[in-house]
């Protein structure tokens, strides 16, 4: 089996040799070359052709966004990026996401013995992930509609809530289906997206900018609203509970769920609670985180959402849901927001 060919553009010589080494570590992944800038990885990922290629934000003569905009435009293939995790890291990286980037990592090595085995798992797995799409790299080129819903107010209310998961991928996929919401949208909405501590307050913002319903980063305690979609903050499990016969956002730092925030622990609360009133929708996503979840919410006779293949950048979590028989219907990702407004 051949290997994933990867170009590691960073205008460190120092990150440069790290980031290798940490790629070459499994015998799966070559590194076929490097650049100390944008205008030099172009030129060298043109002749090289790689299947990943990791990205570094700052950098001279051609920064990161400017090399991902070129590379998007006239050579769309996974780009990992390499932000700083602050939230001028956040809103930068987000950008990118935006444009079509597959993922990011964050460059937090404060203690670098102790963070580099984590960070080496974490590259090689989004690497071994992202390459599977290359022939399939869909999400910044497919035209999606964002064809307005309407709600039939008509129309008796079925379900009571929506519960959004996702991973790799994740924010442009949860804008597609939020931007289709109409700002009268009958139910709570709640979203857990893997991502670190800073970077969910600028995405809810960035939501909240391309959304008719309102979108904000959920506060601890704070009560569920029709119309309003609350995101669990970075590196923070959010379940939901009921308090005084009213449902409210619950922390917790529960060790026994592995992903941040845990997609598995907010299904799971969100059927509790809500039982067969639950509407859950798994996107895209690397690993089962979900799965889980899906199962409480199919056993109190909720509904569950699924992303389909061809639409993931990474097709690990909505696989698992839908491998488990727990998926009631699976769907690409422009048609996901239409099933959404037609079951309310």
């Amino acid at each position: 089996m051949p290997k994933i060919r990867v170009f590691v553009v960073d205008d460190s010589a120092f990150m440069r040799g790290i980031i290798t080494k940490m790629l070459e570590s499994d015998d799966e992944i070559e590194v076929i070359g490097s650049a100390r800038n944008g205008q030099e990885a172009i030129e060298k990922i043109g002749v090289l052709k790689p299947d990943v290629v990791t990205l570094d934000i700052e950098m001279p003569i051609m920064n990161g966004i400017e090399t991902l905009k070129y590379l998007m435009k006239n050579n769309p293939l996974p780009v990992i990026m390499f932000s700083a995790l602050t939230s001028e890291g956040a809103e930068v990286t987000l950008e990118a996401l935006n444009i079509g980037a597959s993922d990011f990592i964050t460059k937090d090595f404060s203690n670098f013995s102790i963070k580099i085995s984590g960070k080496e798992n974490e590259l090689v797995n989004k690497v071994k992930n992202v390459a599977k799409k290359k022939s399939l790299y869909l999400m910044r080129r497919i035209n999606f509609p964002r064809k307005q819903v309407t709600v039939n107010k008509r129309k008796r209310i079925k379900h009571s809530i929506l519960a959004i998961g996702a991973s790799t991928g994740g924010p442009p996929a949860i804008e597609n289906v939020l931007s289709g919401i109409p700002g009268d949208f009958p139910v709570p909405i709640v979203i857990s997206q893997h991502m670190p501590k800073l970077f969910t307050k600028s995405f809810a913002q960035r939501l909240n900018n391309t959304s008719q319903i309102t979108v904000k980063e959920a506060e601890n305690g704070e009560a569920l609203k029709s119309g309003i979609a609350l995101i669990a903050p970075g590196d923070t499990h959010m379940g939901i509970v009921k308090r005084n016969n009213e449902a409210v956002v619950e922390f917790t730092n529960d060790t026994k769920y592995i992903y941040r925030p845990s997609v598995d622990l907010l299904f799971s609360s969100v059927a509790q609670v809500y039982g067969m009133e639950s509407v859950c929708v798994i996107l895209t996503g690397m690993g089962n985180d979900g799965m889980a979840g899906a199962k409480d919410v199919k056993a109190k006779n909720g509904y569950v959402i699924a992303q389909d293949e061809d639409t993931c950048v990474v097709y690990g979590m909505p696989r698992a849901v839908i491998d488990a028989n727990m998926a009631d219907i699976v769907l690409p990702l422009d048609k996901i927001t239409e099933e959404i407004m037609k079951i309310l």
